[in-house]
């Protein structure tokens, strides 16, 4: 499965359209993601770009769109919570997160 682009982008944390924080029940994709700005993404990446990352509890494999993915590659621990497309949740991230990337590494760590 693979997410949808979403609505919009945005770099602005101060954005009114952003949500925060994991879901406890299914709410589907936000409207408008935070990503770090063009100028900060091209300053190049600290981890590799990864486009999918694999939800532990479900197993589902969720794609991001590219500046999503260039952003946890410039900045790994810049979100606290990322999408599932089958559990239609933002979960958390990070070491005691619930997704991994391909090698097994947790997102956000």
């Amino acid at each position: 499965m693979t997410e949808e682009t979403p609505v919009s982008l945005t770099d602005d944390p101060n954005d009114p359209r952003l949500t925060h924080g994991a879901d406890d029940e299914p709410t589907g994709m936000a409207d408008t993601y935070l990503v770090l700005s063009d100028e900060e993404r091209a300053a190049g990446f600290v981890r590799p770009l990864r486009h999918s990352y694999t939800h532990e509890t479900c197993g589902t494999a969720t794609t991001m769109g590219p500046a999503i993915a260039e952003t946890y590659a410039r900045n790994p621990k810049f979100y606290g919570a990322t999408f599932c497309v089958y559990c239609q949740m933002h979960r958390p991230v990070g070491p005691d997160g619930e997704f991994v990337w391909d090698d097994g590494t947790k997102v956000g760590s």
